[in-house]
């Protein structure tokens, strides 16, 4: 398999995914055939044609053919997928609910539905209907015990949906929530053919791809894509440091995606490594006394000065000739209705006269540890 990895291949995704090793891969992202089933010509109010999705690649004879399909890539992709991996699907009003229930009745466990809201949408020319302004994507996994890649706070940081551009630049973050806005892929980012006209009818725009890697999958991960078109989600994947597998079975998509990807260079920076997710180091009391951050016999105060404890050597607090955990004896010392509180936030201790947070020694203790880690 790793022969594979960073590789665009050029055949029926099929056939390829039948030639992977089982459970090999961490994320996986689908844009398949919408079977937008459009006849006829669409021309905008100013009387030229808009040009559509009516690639060959599109076509199926009937709804049974389209499920059949369907079922045989989803079931490729559920083999090859890890059992703590995850699956994305995007499609539109056409096709995502039949995809939809076939995921679940394969076994596949959704995550959650997402909304791209495309803030440059295709008017709709007959005016008989709504616009369709959005697409559907659906996050999945193997089943409801997989435990998969979530980086919570990488998507809070990358969440500038939901707060104002003020807000975002103040530090202000938000839980990313299932709605997203990005434009539909235009101008220079879309890849041109030799006669200058689109080379792929559904592109996705790359800032809807790195937001899904981003926060679905971790350094250093393997992402597959079955229809990888012009190769967005492998641009995405190696921008952010991951592994990626593409197969298209177009060789002219083929072709365009490898020059693109070959011009792709990563950014290694803290949203490749989803270090806001980061664990810190481990800070056990016992251990910041044997260190010399915290001393035995030391006393413990509250914020407003009032010295409560002292320190005893297994980290606990000498309080009234009981030793406490510190977590206990501050919501005992601060009168709260809940049994514990966080001691990191009520306690402080003295240094050079002046009273200090003991979460910021804490800190000191972190940098300390990561320092021997180097």
């Amino acid at each position: 398999m790793a022969e594979a990895w960073d590789a665009v291949i050029n055949g029926n995704c099929l056939e390829v995914m039948a030639g992977l090793a089982p459970e090999s891969v961490d994320l996986i992202f689908a844009d398949p055939p919408y079977w937008m089933r459009t006849s006829g010509e669409l021309q905008r109010v100013e009387g030229t044609v808009f040009d559509g999705v009516d690639d060959a690649w599109d076509q199926f004879s009937e709804l049974s053919a389209y499920e059949a399909f369907t079922r045989e890539w989803l079931s490729a992709c559920r083999r090859v997928l890890k059992p703590h991996g995850s699956i994305w699907v995007i499609g539109g009003m056409q096709c995502i609910h039949t995809i939809g229930a076939i995921m679940q009745d394969l076994g596949f466990w959704i995550v959650n539905d997402v909304v791209w809201r495309k803030s440059n949408p295709t008017p709709n020319f007959h005016g008989t209907r709504l616009t369709n302004s959005h697409e559907t994507l659906i996050w999945a996994t193997k089943s409801k015990d997989s435990k998969y890649t979530f980086n919570y706070k990488t998507a809070r940081e990358l969440n500038i949906d939901t707060v104002s551009p003020t807000d975002y630049e103040s530090g202000v973050r938000k839980q990313m929530g299932s709605i997203w806005t990005f434009p539909v892929c235009s101008g220079s980012e879309r890849l041109k053919n030799a006669s200058g006209k689109k080379l792929h009818s559904t592109q996705k725009p790359l800032a809807l791809l790195l937001r899904v890697v981003a926060i679905s999958s971790r350094y250093g991960d393997l992402v597959l894509d079955p229809f990888g078109g012009t190769m967005t989600t492998g641009v995405a994947s190696k921008i952010l440091g991951r592994h990626y597998l593409m197969i298209e079975q177009d060789e002219e998509y083929c072709d365009a995606g490898v020059a693109r990807l070959a011009m792709t260079a990563p950014e290694d920076g803290p949203i490749a490594h989803a270090a806001y997710d980061e664990r810190p180091p481990r800070a056990p009391m016992a251990s910041m006394i044997e260190e010399g951050f915290f001393t035995v016999g030391e006393p413990f105060y509250l914020r407003d000065g009032r010295e409560i404890a002292t320190l005893v050597a297994d980290g606990k607090l000498s309080f009234e000739g009981e030793a406490l955990d510190m977590h206990t004896l501050a919501a005992k010392a601060r009168g709260a209705k809940a049994t514990r509180l966080n001691g990191f936030d009520v306690w402080h201790v003295k240094r050079d006269g002046e009273l200090v947070p003991i979460k910021d020694i804490r800190e000191q203790y972190r940098e300390h540890v990561r320092r021997l880690a180097e």
